[in-house]
């Protein structure tokens, strides 16, 4: 008999990976560039991520194609996206997140505004803010069930230009649209090595911004104690101290590993992860893998349970935890007390249980409770993207 072949993940910000993220996971991360018919597409790479000979003769920057000429050849648009059912239970429906990433085109790109255009780039990402949120209201997706964000330093004006009512955060440290990976990190460092993670959070409180997008780098491996300051960790005094400085401060961690993905759940942190194979139950920590802890939220007992499962047993309890959780919306309102009492306890969540019952009685968990959100929809692919 001819073994299953293993799994393999659509291509990444395609409807296959996002439809398969938000069943499996607690919501998808997905990134949005403005065209040249000033229409939103769904795609990551500031070049069109095909192979060179579907290229020739045409314009290289995503930015120069219509809408129509990125779907022709398989990409997706944000307004298709949202017209999917799937997607659209998933997401308007459930409870379930979608982060969404404005990136900005390359200075050298004709909307790209060269190197130094201050007011331009501040007004693309307010106009993609707004395209965005225009269509988001228009499909009836809850306000709390997106957020904003960007590798753009000036977000906070961005977002007032906007006028936009649903959350959002700088990404940082900033990485800017040009050069390739070693340049990118390079740029970076300066700003990481100056910014402990305890500054991290007082930097974004002072923008406004409504949630935290973090490095893993700040919590796993030695690169935790690269940035000046107090170091945090998902473990011990580090664990205490990250709990106290974030004060229930919501915070987005990527990219996540499967070794560390349990501590971080279990530190109230929401985990952007590119392993979304259905297969994978069993985490190399040595732990079960839960991967709705937002939508679908267990207990402290199941929990308990949980942690007690062996390599062995890890599928039977797996079965049993799935059959007796209900999602949040399914909850009663004795469950909902009880999940969010816990929660408090253990992140040292400032607002009351009653204001917290009270602005979510819907199908969306609390805004702080912790997540797993499909980076790109199922994960990050190969390039090109589309072949």
């Amino acid at each position: 008999m001819e073994a299953d072949k293993p799994w393999q993940p659509a291509p990444e910000n395609t409807l296959l990976s996002l439809q398969h993220g938000i069943n499996m996971f607690d919501g998808v991360e997905f990134d949005i560039r403005i065209t040249a018919d000033r229409q939103l597409a769904i795609h990551h790479d500031r070049n069109v991520s095909l192979p060179k000979d579907r290229l020739e003769g045409r314009p290289s920057w995503a930015e120069q194609w219509t809408l129509d000429e990125l779907t022709e050849v398989g990409f997706l648009g944000f307004e298709d996206l949202l017209e999917d059912p799937i997607i659209r239970n998933h997401w308007a429906e459930q409870g379930k997140m979608g982060c969404i990433e404005i990136k900005r085109p390359h200075p050298k790109a004709p909307t790209g505004g060269g190197y130094f255009g201050r007011r331009h780039h501040i007004q693309h990402v307010a106009d993609a803010m707004k395209m965005a949120g225009d269509l988001l209201d228009a499909h009836e997706v809850p306000r709390e069930n997106t957020v904003f964000y960007s590798f753009h330093r000036h977000m906070p004006q961005s977002a007032k230009k906007s006028g936009t009512k649903r959350p959002w955060a700088a990404l940082i440290p900033y990485i800017p649209p040009y050069g390739n990976k070693t340049f990118q990190r390079i740029k970076a460092f300066p700003t990481y090595l100056a910014t402990p993670f305890g500054k991290l959070v007082n930097t974004h409180l002072r923008q406004g911004s409504s949630m935290l997008p973090c490095a893993i780098e700040y919590f796993d491996g030695p690169t935790r104690s690269i940035p000046l300051g107090r170091h945090v960790s998902l473990n011990g005094k580090g664990l205490k101290r990250l709990t106290q400085v974030r004060n229930g401060m919501p915070t987005y961690v990527w990219p996540t590993r499967p070794l560390v993905e349990h501590d971080l759940i279990r530190a109230g942190l929401t985990a952007l992860t590119d392993k979304a194979d259905p297969g994978l139950l069993w985490l190399p920590s040595g732990h079960l893998r839960w991967t709705q802890p937002g939508t679908r939220p267990l207990d402290e007992s199941q929990w308990s349970t949980l942690e007690q499962a062996t390599y062995e047993n890890h599928r039977e309890i797996h079965a049993e935890l799935m059959e007796t959780t209900p999602s949040w919306e399914q909850c009663d309102s004795t469950r909902r007390r009880l999940l969010i009492e816990e929660w408090k306890r253990r992140w040292s969540w400032s607002e009351s249980i009653d204001d917290i019952l009270v602005q979510y009685d819907g199908a969306t968990p609390p805004w702080s409770a912790p997540r797993m959100i499909g980076h790109r929809g199922s994960g990050k692919t190969s390039r090109p993207v589309l072949n």
